[in-house]
């Protein structure tokens, strides 16, 4: 795709297709790399090593994106689904592992990701069981868990997610390690977003996540109203900035030797540096306003045209925690899950980190996650849920989690 190519469909009818003439986006205004992530095929016989050399391509990989003026954030290692490399372990030595892989991510300040425990409903639904109590006994482990794929939903999946989530609950230091687990569908291989992240290949690949909300809020307090060219103008800022980066992923691909997989220009929002304030400028009106849906469709147009390689979600993410609007106005109840699967229709990533009581059922996750896969694989497109029910709270109560990323909330009664 050129840049010529970048604006169509219905919606942007009428749309100029050349570049607008405007200044480029000052450098005070450039979106952090949420990630940069490392796809590593573990061997539990020398992963020490493995992991060594894994941190030093992305130690170099960090210093030539930040020469390039972008700040980087986080560094990742996700790892083929665990399974693999745990099988003929016995429980307490899977646990004991997985506890000295945490330890060695925190000592290395690395965030470390540990697959699928199923990719299909043909798999061992105890590993399911399994990684419920890894997460409990881990402190920053990621992982997930897939719900539907190109051969349709799996409901059996879909069970032992629901489970899962259920168990962590249950046993988790404040229901926390649900924040660290997601259910996927139709995400494919080497998304650099956590916690869905994973691959099946033989490693050596790296991914470049990046956090935007602050290019789409300047963008849209100049274009309110007018989404052809809101879609433009933000089309052009995203593409100027992953150009840039694809460029400097492609330098460190030529001088580690590890196969760059790709950007998702995902605008990721953090706290204060909200999605959900940038849509409001454009709305001039609550988010789950009127209008919220044609903002949603303009972000993912334009994440979907920037003249990269693109992976992972790519589109809109509007974690209802991780950013401080979006969960005032989820405790203001201005939108709901229903909401948030209507918008997913047009955008990614689904259902993020979403509140639930603490008496929420099983069978109602079950629900809650079949409308996930059904809507996925309807549309052939990734979203995920994240959901956090916290023990002994109900609909009414405010969360309580301490932890930096989250922004607490006001928990709604699941329908």
């Amino acid at each position: 795709m050129n840049r010529r190519q970048f604006v169509g469909g219905a919606l942007l009818s009428g749309a100029s297709s050349a570049w607008p003439d405007e200044e480029p986006a000052k450098p005070a205004l450039k979106p952090k790399v949420r990630a940069i992530t490392a796809f590593l095929k573990l061997d539990r016989a020398r992963y020490p090593e493995q992991v060594r050399d894994t941190l030093q391509m992305l130690r170099q990989a960090k210093r030539a994106v930040e020469a390039g003026g972008y700040q980087v954030e986080s560094l990742r290692i996700t790892t083929q689904p665990f399974p693999d490399y745990t099988r003929g372990l016995s429980r307490p030595d899977v646990l004991r592992f997985f506890r000295e892989y945490d330890a060695l991510a925190t000592r290395e300040s690395f965030d470390a990701n540990i697959g699928p425990a199923m990719l299909r409903d043909t798999d061992d639904p105890a590993q399911a069981q399994l990684l419920g109590e890894i997460l409990c006994a881990t402190k920053s482990l990621e992982a997930s868990l897939v719900i539907a794929g190109e051969d349709g939903i799996q409901w059996k999946c879909v069970q032992a997610a629901a489970k899962l989530v259920k168990f962590v609950e249950e046993y988790s230091p404040g229901s926390a390690a649900n924040f660290n687990f997601a259910a996927t569908a139709m995400l494919a291989p080497y998304a650099p977003f956590y916690p869905g992240s994973y691959h099946l290949g033989e490693g050596r690949r790296f991914a470049i996540g990046t956090e935007a909300a602050n290019v789409v809020d300047r963008v849209f307090a100049q274009n309110s109203g007018s989404a052809p060219l809101a879609a433009e103008r933000l089309t052009r800022e995203l593409s100027a900035h992953a150009v840039a980066l694809e460029k400097l992923a492609q330098q460190v691909e030529s001088e580690t030797g590890w196969t760059y997989t790709g950007i998702d220009a995902t605008p990721a929002p953090l706290r204060e540096v909200s999605i959900g304030a940038a849509i409001e400028k454009f709305t001039g009106a609550k988010f789950g306003s009127s209008g919220t849906m044609t903002a949603a469709a303009v972000i993912t147009k334009a994440v979907q045209s920037v003249p990269v390689k693109r992976i992972g979600y790519s589109g809109l993410m509007p974690p209802v925690m991780e950013d401080s609007l979006l969960a005032q106005r989820w405790s203001e109840g201005t939108y709901d899950v229903d909401a948030l699967l209507a918008y997913s229709a047009v955008c990614g990533t689904g259902l993020d980190t979403i509140p639930m009581a603490g008496d929420v059922t099983q069978q109602q996750i079950e629900r809650i996650l079949g409308d996930v896969a059904t809507l996925a694989f309807k549309w052939r497109k990734p979203l995920t849920a994240r959901l956090l029910p916290v023990k002994g709270k109900k609909a009414g109560d405010r969360t309580e989690f301490d932890d930096p990323f989250l922004v607490n909330a006001t928990i709604r009664a699941v329908r």
